[in-house]
């Protein structure tokens, strides 16, 4: 994985123009991206980065991570893992920030999925084997995990809840099967539940939701506090209820859950201990400080947070909702181009239908152009042709029109339209695609800068494949004596992408 990820972040650097490049993209694409903070913060900067520390003890939480601790013999061998854990996952950590900004830069447009932005970009940059072997390193990654997790939940099982069928190797071996089953019977539900298809949601509620249940109840016993079975139970379901809200609400963007899933469970503990066990002090074989103690504590707390806050207030990001989030009036200067995609010239049979499929693939540098549609311009005359002595009659010999339909298809937009041609000139007429929003142009109110954006930049929803379909339906004029032969006709097609220039100014 380290060697794959790896290439593909070189690659990537590549594609996007460097670290200069990448941050260009980037702040073209959300300011945030750019800032060590974001912007516009609820509930303040600190709790943010706090909420890191508390997302790393969270780790302790992961029964796949605990167990290897578990398993090691001494705390020489604890020293050593650690420092083979932090020496590879350090910049395993960094390669995956980077690739994860780059597939920012790379993919802008609005369906794309930021969960498979590692395979797609992979697929974007990198030759089929070096896919293959990232695929296989996911795969493997994923395979991993929920290997460790399943056999966790059975160990928890056969030594805690049967002990007596632990050491009955085929009892042991069901009980697998069955977790493995329900774990799968979950993973099948959650597709039916709304945001259940999320891996991210998934992965963060978990995280977060085992660091909050797990890590109060390890921190308070480290401390000497023994809790009773009541005791645990009440602080675990604190924990993750809190959680569960809290990743609802949609400030989880704001703070991290594990800090309102950490603090329940430590109010919860707090409230326990003082209705039941009043006598015993919360902090275990630690007494509890003072009014003295307690407010030189807080001093030393709160002071670094009021100068961090106000930092923050002063000198932090701009506020991203004057400019992007909230309504206004604008004026939308807009520039449309076209890119040649391809030409050529067919004589189509009567009744026939010629197809062709186009590849943007064909044209380079199309990824930083925003393309908002299609154009297919068919030209054609009239090649019918007369034999007999009635010809000479006026008019005997006129031509009939032909029908000419062309038809364009790229994902799932799609549009026809037909022409016929005339005796003594060629004809010609268009078939379009256009996947932007016209009414984002020009004099433009009642809508933020980001509605601007989301209808007039498509991103790479232009790239691709796109499918051309021309039919002939060819008709013969004629009278008596006078006899017109029309095969077909010959058709000249001109593919062109439509492409969109904007500037948004404020009024």
């Amino acid at each position: 994985m380290i060697i794959g990820s790896s290439l593909l972040c070189y690659v990537a650097m590549q594609e996007v123009g460097g670290f200069s490049g990448l941050h260009d993209g980037l702040a073209a694409e959300n300011a945030n991206l750019t800032s060590i903070v974001p912007a516009d913060l609820n509930f303040g900067v600190s709790l943010w980065i706090f909420a890191f520390f508390l997302g790393g003890l969270s780790v302790a939480g992961q029964p796949q991570v605990v167990s290897r601790v578990m398993t090691l013999g001494t705390d020489e061998d604890r020293k050593t893992a650690m420092l083979w854990f932090f020496a590879w996952q350090i910049p395993f950590l960094l390669i995956m920030v980077i690739i994860g900004l780059a597939s920012r830069v790379v993919f802008t447009g609005t369906d794309f999925d930021p969960e498979l932005g590692l395979p797609m970009l992979a697929m974007e940059t990198l030759d089929p084997f070096w896919v293959g072997l990232i695929l296989a390193s996911i795969f493997a990654a994923t395979m991993s995990t929920a290997d460790s997790q399943v056999l966790a939940c059975t160990a928890a099982f056969t030594d805690d809840i049967m002990p007596e069928i632990s050491q009955d190797h085929k009892k042991a071996k069901l009980v697998t099967l069955i977790v493995a089953a329900f774990a799968t019977s979950i993973s099948i539900f959650g597709l039916y539940v709304p945001g259940g298809d999320s891996v991210f949601a998934l992965v963060v509620l978990a995280v977060y939701g085992l660091g909050s249940i797990f890590v109060p109840i390890l921190i308070i016993k480290w401390a000497g506090y023994e809790p009773d079975s009541n005791h645990t139970i009440a602080m675990m379901t604190a924990a993750l209820v809190t959680v569960i809200l809290w990743s609802i609400s949609g400030y989880g963007d704001d703070i991290f859950p594990s800090v309102p899933g950490m603090g329940a469970a430590f109010i919860i503990h707090f409230i326990m201990n003082q209705l039941r066990t009043s006598h015993i002090s919360p902090l275990g074989r630690f007494e509890f400080p003072d009014f003295k103690t307690l407010g030189i504590a807080s001093l030393v707390i709160f002071a670094p947070i009021i100068v961090g806050e106000t930092a923050y207030i002063i000198a932090g990001p701009d506020s991203l909702e004057g400019d992007e989030k909230n309504p206004g009036s604008w004026f939308v200067d807009t520039s449309f181009d076209s890119e040649q995609l391809a030409d050529g010239i067919e004589y189509i049979n009567d009744d026939q239908t010629f197809t062709i499929e186009i590849t943007t693939d064909s044209v380079s540098n199309l990824e930083d152009i925003n393309i908002v549609g299609v154009r297919v311009t068919l030209t054609y005359s009239e090649d019918e042709t007369s034999s007999g002595l009635g010809c000479n009659v006026p008019g005997a010999s006129n031509p009939d029109p032909d029908t000419i339909t062309g038809t364009i298809l790229h994902d799932e937009n799609n549009n026809t339209s037909s022409g016929q041609n005339s005796a003594g000139s060629s004809s010609s007429h268009f078939v379009e695609i256009e996947w932007y929003d016209s009414s984002m142009i020009g004099n433009v109110s009642g809508v933020s800068e980001s509605d601007i954006n989301k209808g007039l930049n498509a991103g790479n929803l232009g790239l691709g494949i796109y499918t051309l379909e021309i039919n002939v339906i060819a008709q013969s004029g004629g009278g008596i004596g006078c006899t017109n032969t029309d095969d077909g006709e010959e058709v000249e097609y001109l593919v062109e992408l439509i492409t969109l220039e904007y500037s948004i100014s404020s009024i």
